[in-house]
Order: C-alpha cells, then structure tokens, then sequence
C-alpha cells in the first residue's frame, strides 16, 4: 500500500498542485467545433449548431472535444481510471437495474478511455458553474469535499465493497424535500419502458406496428441490418437467446443530445413472440472518443465495444442488452431511466453536487487506484483551491467560446 501512496505523491511532481487551476489561452475552439461537423450527417449539422448555440450551456455538452485538447495543452498526472469523457452534472442520472431497482450513476460513456483522473473532475466541476453561474461555486467546494472523502474511504475499502457500492434512487430523491417524490419518480420511470415507448411512437400502419415519424427528430432511413446481426452476436449467450425471441419489426433514425447531433443513431423497434410486446433499442454510432489523440487509441477493435466496455466497469449495473458492433453501440431506449434537467436540480445543486461526486469518486476507485489518487490530493486544501479556481476560470472561457459561436453564425 506504501508504493500505491506514493506513486499518487510522486505524481506531484509532474503536476504541482497548484498547476491544476491552468487554462491554456490563444487557442482555436471553433476550429475544434466546426471540425467535427465533417464526421455528421450534412443535413443535421445545421440542428447541431442550433442546439449548441442556446446557451454557454449547451454550448458546454457539445464541446467536449474543445475540452479535451484543453485539459492535454498541459501536463497530468498520469494517474490513470476509466474516464467517463463526459462527466457533466447532467450525465448522472437514474437506471434501472436487471433486477428493476433504481440506482443513480454516470449515463454517458461516448468519450470514454482510460485517461488521467483530474480530467473527469475538472469537466465535472466546470459543469456546475456553467450550468448555474449564481449556485455553482458552492456546488463545486461541496462535489470536491464530497469527491476528496469518498476517495479517501475506497482507498482503504475492500475490492468488493468497492465494486458493489450502489447509490440507490432513495438516496438521490431524499435531496428533494417532498415525501411523495420518491413515489413519483417511480411511477415516471415505470412509464419509461418499451411499453410506455409504443404508446407514444408508435401506429398501426397496414396492420403492421411502426414508429410514427417526427422530422428531423425521426425519419426514414438506410437501416444498417448487418450490423444489428454483428449487434447480436456481440451479446452473451444467454442474452443472444433472449433477444432471438424478439423480431425487428421496424427503425429509424433519430435525433437525441446536444454533442450527439448528426451522429448516426437508430432507434428499433422489435416485438416479442406474442406479438404483443415490444422493445425498443437505440443503436447509436460512436467516433473516436476525443481525448484518443492525445492519449493514444483504445485497445478495441471499433468504437461501439469501446464504449460499452467503458460502461460496464464505470456503472455499478448496466442494461442487459448492451451490445456493440464495429462502431455502433446498443442499448434499451429509456429503459426506465430518469434523466434530470437543469431546471430541476438547480434549486438543489449544492446536494446533488455531492451525489454525482460520490458516483464519479466510485467509478475512480473501481477502474483506478483509489489509494494513489487520495495520495495525490492529500489533506486536500491546495487540491480544492486549484479545482475551485480552474473550474471558475474555465466557466469563464466557456462563455467566451460561446459567444464566438454565436458571432460566426
């Protein structure tokens, strides 16, 4: 354990404490945006460019890349985990376990690469401010403190106590004071099924079901049926057998996020032997992640298996139908999941904070080396003035980053 502790010390070395509040200048982020329309479909980067330029909010999920040369235009620690690559305070919401219960966790892994952990912090705190300049600094002194101390207990905590620790959706709703609001965040996510789904988008079309089309949101498009069959065969054995019972009955393509706009995403649907039950799965296309060019490529052969590698050791439970197949990757559509909106949690910013740094301290400790971080951080004084001025500092450039955006429309 004398070795781990001091290999997070030695890191120090490389990246002073202090070092951790840099933010480059003089470089080109609408360059770094505007680059990654060549790799979108053509008549969807106009939606793209749309959603990003709403707000410094919006703005901020769709520039992760502008993020990632930023967080590499200086030296890290090297002390590695699974990088969740998009660790915003919107990227952690409810899921439903194999077993039906509802747990909270990190929801979106399309960046994910083993990388430095100071870079999952620093998007996850400039976050905060972004999303709510007024609450946000408090929010980013109580998510350090919160992270510092969950590091600080998996580094000595059992392998196992680590990998089954679970934050439960009691724990995340108790945030939020209304005692019924566990009970209505159930039943919503009860109506967040492939059932629930049908009802809403689908009809009945030549008797045949089909999914009703909402341009540009959902449209007709080529199918890619090989590889769904390669999508299949990715999955484990028993679940390969559990999806045989289901028949591809119809897809689309589909429009969801801010980053993800112009991605190639299919939304399936597929029913079951009664003819009577349906499920709905999303088939989304992944590039390479954009912290690859500065970390060097995955281990994997396409980006659909590195993205759902990266998701099955990050979340503590994960959707029994994850799949990939070259670079798509698959998933249950909702699936009971319960995403929160920034409406929601600001008022709660400063607990739910908190939560999500529990969760990313987990995630950390179960693809890294917890003991080696939390000797990095030490007693944590110099390690949160630095996050707290990086993420300020950061917030600030993200404005200004925006508003060149706006101005080049």
């Amino acid at each position: 354990m004398g070795e781990r502790w001091a290999a997070g010390r030695a890191a120090r070395e490389v990246v002073p404490l202090r070092e951790l509040a840099f933010v480059p200048a003089g470089r080109d982020a609408l360059t770094t945006v505007l680059d990654q329309n060549k790799a979108r479909v053509p008549d969807l980067v106009p939606l793209r460019m749309q959603r990003m330029s709403a707000s410094p909010w919006t703005y901020y999920r769709g520039a992760a890349a502008v993020m990632a040369a930023d967080l590499a235009a200086a030296p890290h620690t090297g002390i590695e985990v699974q990088l969740c690559g998009d660790a915003h305070v919107l990227n952690f919401g409810l899921w439903a376990t194999p077993e039906r219960q509802l747990s909270f966790d990190l929801r979106d892994f399309d960046e994910t690469v083993r990388g430095p952990f100071e870079w999952d912090v620093k998007r996850f705190l400039a976050s905060l401010i972004v999303l709510s300049p007024a609450k946000g600094p408090a929010a980013v002194r109580a998510a350090l403190r919160a992270y510092r101390e969950k590091i600080a207990f998996y580094s000595t905590a059992d392998e196992l106590r680590i990998w089954y620790d679970v934050i439960t959706a009691d724990q995340l709703l108790s945030l939020f004071a209304p005692e019924d609001a566990s009970a209505r965040v159930a039943r919503k996510a009860r109506r967040r099924t492939s059932a629930g789904a049908a009802r809403k988008l689908t009809h009945m079309l030549d008797g045949r079901l089909r999914i009703v089309e909402d341009p540009p949101i959902r449209v007709r498009a080529d199918f890619p049926d090989e590889a769904f069959q390669a999508y299949h065969d990715s999955l484990p054995y028993e679940r390969r057998g559990l999806l045989d019972r289901f028949t591809l009955v119809d897809a689309v393509r589909q429009v969801v996020g801010v980053g993800s706009v112009g991605m190639r995403v299919h939304l399936v649907l597929l029913q079951g032997r009664n003819g009577q039950e349906p499920l709905f799965l999303q088939m989304k296309q992944a590039g390479p992640s954009v912290y690859e060019q500065f970390l060097g490529p995955s281990p994997y052969a396409g980006h659909g298996e590195r993205v759902i590698r990266g998701k099955r050791q990050i979340q503590a439970a994960s959707d029994i139908f994850l799949g990939w197949a070259g670079d798509y990757y698959v998933r249950q559509f909702r699936d009971m999941k319960v995403i929160p909106n920034g409406e929601l949690i600001t008022p709660f910013l400063v607990p739910f904070a908190e939560r999500c740094a529990h969760v990313l301290a987990r995630a950390h400790a179960r693809t890294g080396d917890a003991l080696a971080i939390a000797g990095y951080i030490g007693k944590g004084r110099r390690f949160d003035e630095a996050m707290a001025q990086y993420a300020a500092a950061y917030a600030e450039q993200t404005t200004r980053d925006h508003a060149e955006l706006v101005a080049s429309e």
